[in-house]
């Protein structure tokens, strides 16, 4: 294997950075206080649909990012990039819908837990995704996915029971610790939907990747801040955290940012993470490979958590570092990362004339993604 390149590294830094900035300025918005419009106490900014269009507004950015490439591509006397391929955009509506719904449900669980134990339980979607794609896409998984699967499925169990024995120590309480577990779970079922949705109707019509993340991130700014009004006057019951007790009072967030600076910085820091961290996640998979960018994304959950023990965000818990190493190993297995491991034993090598066909299908199985 040949060393990485400048470039290369540079890519995998930058992804490995923006990928954990994202969850980390988010959840520091999240722990931000400041008074609303009425000018009295301060409270915390809890504005999860409104963190949810930041986030649709730094996909989108990613269209304006893919069309300067284009641009510049061009200008090449020898181009790399192939020419826009036509497609009806709707095909990225539903996708975009999912990306939606999952999205807001993952920032309004995210007031409710800590901030690793959102990523760790976000390795939840290998599970729906695996089982949605052999339901709906015909797919059949090798005997390692189905173990990563089952690996996945123990790694959460561990993980949520150090959420619960660790909820004495945080500043939610249990019920909320709960509630905002499952809220993730539930989310990843429908990222799952967004994914097979887009290998089953968009991937075939070899959209560049940025331009499909810029599209389902137009729709989704366009379509949620649309829905912000009638979210103004819904009830929220339990799941708001604002003074009026409705599912979204943008304009009280508005207020808290022009009172606390602060907020804005971290939800740039949101916005912009998610548009960079996007763009080398591409660029890894093109540059080096689909395997290191599931590593590095998966290396950015032990960032986030480092970074949340570091400035008393959470307690350390033994069993988050188990539940980590876990769903670590089901994801290893489910996107074939122990097949090269295993391909350098002396009695696995194959001999020569042998086919070694099932090695490399095992591995172009999976269908997990970013989301």
């Amino acid at each position: 294997m040949a060393p990485w390149t400048k470039y290369q590294l540079f890519l995998a830094g930058l992804m490995l950075v923006t990928g954990s900035i994202n969850t980390l300025s988010a959840k520091w918005a999240d722990k931000l206080s400041a008074p609303g419009c009425d000018g009295k106490d301060p409270h915390s900014f809890k504005h999860p649909f409104l963190q949810a269009v930041g986030m649709f507004l730094g996909e989108f950015s990613c269209l304006a990012a893919f069309y300067l490439l284009l641009c510049s591509d061009r200008r090449r006397s020898e181009p790399t990039m192939a020419p826009p391929q036509s497609f009806n955009p709707l095909l990225f509506l539903p996708p975009a819908l999912c990306d939606m719904t999952g999205t807001s449900l993952m920032y309004v669980a995210l007031n409710m837990t800590s901030a690793s134990s959102f990523q760790m339980l976000r390795g939840a979607v290998i599970i729906f995704t695996g089982l949605l794609s052999v339901a709906f896409l015909g797919r059949k998984l090798v005997l390692s996915q189905w173990l990563g699967i089952v690996t996945t499925i123990l790694g959460l169990v561990v993980v949520g029971l150090a959420d619960l024995l660790n909820s004495n120590d945080e500043q939610h309480k249990l019920s909320e610790v709960i509630t905002g577990d499952l809220l993730i779970i539930m989310a990843q079922v429908i990222v799952a939907i967004q994914m097979v949705l887009e290998e089953k109707f968009v991937y075939k019509h070899n959209v560049h990747p940025l331009q499909a993340v810029g599209t389902e991130g137009f729709f989704g700014f366009v379509i949620l801040s649309v829905l912000l009004v009638p979210m103004y006057f819904i009830p929220g019951g339990s799941f708001s955290g604002n003074p009026r007790q409705v599912l979204e009072d943008a304009l009280d967030a508005f207020c808290q940012i022009g009172r606390l600076p602060l907020i804005a910085l971290a939800l740039a820091g949101n916005i912009s993470s998610i548009a960079f961290f996007n763009f080398a996640g591409i660029s890894v998979t093109k540059e080096i490979s689909a395997t290191t960018r599931m590593v590095l994304d998966s290396l950015r959950t032990v960032v986030i958590w480092v970074v949340s023990l570091a400035v008393g965000w959470e307690a350390f818990h033994g069993l988050q570092i188990l539940g980590f190493v876990i769903l670590l190993g089901g994801a290893a297995l489910y996107n074939g990362l122990h097949q090269p491991l295993l391909a350098r034993l002396p009695w696995r090598r194959p001999r020569a004339g042998t086919d070694t066909e099932d090695l490399v299908a095992a591995d172009g199985a999976s269908v997990n993604g970013d989301s």
